[in-house]
């Protein structure tokens, strides 16, 4: 069960939490683009990192400026716990993560000194990387996208379950076929090719000789091609039906029993009956207005 997320308390901490937690305000608008900002830049240092002549010319500039972005989203990161009535709240969520993941790499170099540690730290210099998933927090469909993707997990999951026991067979029926200077000298390598062919990939360095094992390999990429287009489809469904349940209410009209009605929706689309039943119509209200205008006053 998840808890939205309130300002801890009035004062300082309230307005924080406006600023940083809604857009509907000028300084919230001007903290997100700052953020934004702030992200893409961060990003951009760390794919010029990985270029080896920039790094040789820039590597001590590089090193400068991520450790000025890791400071400035540690404060961010901060700041956002301050101003929360429960922070751990915001820890367990997708953005609390990403923001833990993106800047605990920088901070966990200084505890790995030693030639040893280069392949960890290089691990976690791609991790830094994680701090793009962060705009989709400034992107409405971002929401729905994520909600589409936990519909249609067990499906998706099903699906890739289905394919993995397809490829299995297939390669262990190659791997009997064909040799191993074919390239199938085991039965993970055969599953290598297998993926490859399912995909339509075909890198060629797997190639069967045999001419049965040239006859499954068509059937394999037949296969392939059938179903490559299911979790698209699985996916969309699930985004369309988001969309709706985004857009649309599940209440019926209490007039004509209608349930296809916007959310915004103050009368029914079919029969014009006032929607909402906790407060009164005001075309009603309007007419008794009038009647009780146009009624003489008894004389007393």
């Amino acid at each position: 069960m998840s808890f939205p997320l309130t300002p801890g308390a009035e004062g300082l901490r309230a307005r924080l939490f406006h600023i940083i937690f809604e857009s509907d305000t000028p300084g919230a608008k001007a903290f997100d683009i700052a953020l934004i900002v702030a992200i893409l830049l961060s990003v951009a240092v760390i794919l010029l990192g990985s270029v080896e002549i920039y790094a040789e010319r820039y590597g001590h500039i590089f090193f400068y400026i991520e450790w000025a972005f890791t400071l400035l989203f540690s404060l961010e990161l901060l700041v956002r716990l301050y101003c929360l009535e429960r922070p751990t709240v915001y820890l367990k969520s997708f953005y609390g993560v990403v923001d833990v993941i993106a800047i605990i790499p920088t901070w966990l170099v200084l505890l790995m000194p030693g030639a040893h540690a280069l392949v960890m730290v290089r691990i976690l210099r791609v991790l830094r990387i994680f701090r793009i998933l962060r705009l989709m927090e400034f992107v409405g469909e971002g929401r729905l996208l994520l909600d589409a993707l936990k519909r249609s997990l067990r499906q998706i999951l099903l699906f890739f379950s289905s394919i993995l026991m397809v490829v299995t067979l297939f390669a262990a029926l190659m791997y009997t076929i064909e040799s191993p200077e074919s390239g199938f000298t085991s039965i993970p390598m055969s599953i290598y090719w297998a993926i490859v062919s399912i995909t339509t990939v075909g890198y060629g360095d797997i190639v069967p000789t045999t001419s049965l094992g040239k006859a499954i390999t068509v059937i394999l990429m037949l296969i392939g091609y059938s179903i490559i287009a299911v979790p698209t489809g699985v996916f969309s469904a699930q985004v369309i039906r988001s969309i709706r349940e985004d857009r649309y209410s599940e209440e019926a009209c209490p007039g004509c029993g209608h349930d296809r009605h916007e959310k915004r929706a103050r009368y029914c689309l079919r029969c014009g009956t006032w929607l909402d039943e906790n407060s009164e119509d005001p075309r009603k209200k309007a007419h008794k207005e009038s009647s009780d205008d146009e009624t003489p006053s008894e004389d007393k």
